[in-house]
């Protein structure tokens, strides 16, 4: 058999939806547990590499290629150029745990990143598909914010690189942004009967191109108060659409009220780190808004959700263990934020606390895993491609 043709290459979900959640769980317990990088890229700095343009950015590639076939009838992105960007993946990763390769680790994750925006690109220009015209060019803004951390990482710019970092993250919540503005009030609509609320054009394009301003204005270090300024209002405006979209019967579905929840996260972190921009001590609850309730709960909602429909199964109820799943991921960012309060309380708390989160977190995505593995090794259900 020729292994290109192995479904596991059908769609780009299916190798970075295990990969990832297994990293994912792998590299948070490190951190928690107290790895602390090279000498290259150390503690932190490995931790947030890893967590950002590692895991969350390995599942925004794989939702938009798969999504990116059925919002443009394009052939998904499978076989040989899929192997090429799985490699750049993964050599990413395993160049991070090298100091002598730190470098390289920035090269393979920028040439993950373009690849995809080009796989993507590809898709949308041919279909001229120009509302996804944006998505491209934040891939593009991704890996050049990856690109600009590991310059300065390289020229031995500590000063500069968490700001880097943060640029990173926000390129997530931006993510986050498109893709919830398009498909929140829609699940929920069609899985409870209800009308969809409508949105202005404006408003389904700022959760990103905010974050993108935000995101360069980051990279670059200049106008730091308009870079606060676009994150508390794209939050505000994150807060004000959760609370639009939300219909009698969300929280009885796991599939639903996941998505709401994590969003809301997401929005209530970028106000948080805008406000951080003046008040230095709130960053750390900001940024794991964004990370743990964000990135964890709508990573593995939507990889949840994601998975049933393109392996031919049914989208409702969640499959046993999900449920559950998300309500560890929940319990994740509760004890995080907890974590970021005990910092400058108690520092014995801060590191059960730390440790605690980092557990519920990994528990998560290895129960995603170990259910959901086993299915994207095999063809879809019902014979479809993909």
């Amino acid at each position: 058999m020729n292994f290109s043709k192995h479904p596991v290459w059908a769609m780009a979900f299916r190798p970075l939806y295990s990969l990832t959640a297994i990293y994912g769980a792998v590299s948070v317990l490190l951190w928690g547990f107290g790895y602390q990088g090279t000498s290259a890229l150390p503690g932190f700095f490995w931790h947030a590499h890893e967590m950002i343009w590692g895991y969350a950015g390995g599942v925004v590639v794989a939702f938009l290629l798969t999504a990116v076939a059925t919002w443009t009838k394009q052939p998904p992105v499978g076989g040989g150029r899929l192997i090429l960007l799985v490699a750049c993946w993964l050599l990413a990763r395993l160049f991070s745990f090298i100091p002598q390769t730190a470098l390289l680790s920035g090269l393979c994750g920028t040439a993950f990143y373009w690849l995809a925006a080009y796989y993507m690109g590809q898709s949308v220009f041919a279909a001229k598909s120009s509302r996804n015209y944006i998505a491209v060019a934040a891939l593009v803004l991704m890996g050049l914010t990856l690109a600009v951390f590991h310059t300065a990482l390289s020229n031995g710019n500590t000063a500069s690189l968490q700001q880097n970092l943060f640029a990173g993250l926000v390129m997530v919540a931006g993510f986050i942004g498109l893709i919830g503005s398009r498909i929140i009030a829609f699940f929920t609509s069609r899985r409870l009967n209800t009308p969809q609320p409508a949105s202005p054009q404006w408003a389904l394009v700022a959760p990103l191109a905010l974050p993108m301003l935000m995101a360069a204005l980051m990279s670059l270090h200049t106008a730091l108060p308009l870079a606060a300024f676009c994150g508390i209002a794209c939050g505000i405006l994150g807060l004000v659409q959760t609370v639009r979209w939300w219909a009698k019967g969300t929280a009885k579905e796991p599939l639903l009220w996941t998505l709401h929840a994590g969003y809301a996260a997401t929005a209530l972190g970028l106000i948080v780190m805008g406000i951080g921009q003046w008040q230095p001590q709130l960053m750390s609850a900001g940024v794991h808004f964004v990370a743990v309730g964000g990135i964890g709960m709508l990573t593995v909602s939507m990889m949840t959700r994601t998975a049933l429909g393109h392996t031919g199964r049914n989208l409702y109820p969640a499959p046993k263990p999900m449920p559950a799943a998300f309500g560890l991921m929940l319990a994740a960012l509760l004890v995080r934020i907890l974590a970021a309060v005990m910092l400058y309380v108690n520092q014995t708390g801060y590191q059960h606390s730390l440790r605690l989160s980092a557990a519920l977190f990994a528990v998560s995505l290895l129960m995603y895993a170990w259910r959901y593995t086993p299915w994207l090794l095999r063809p879809r259900l019902d014979g479809k491609p993909g």
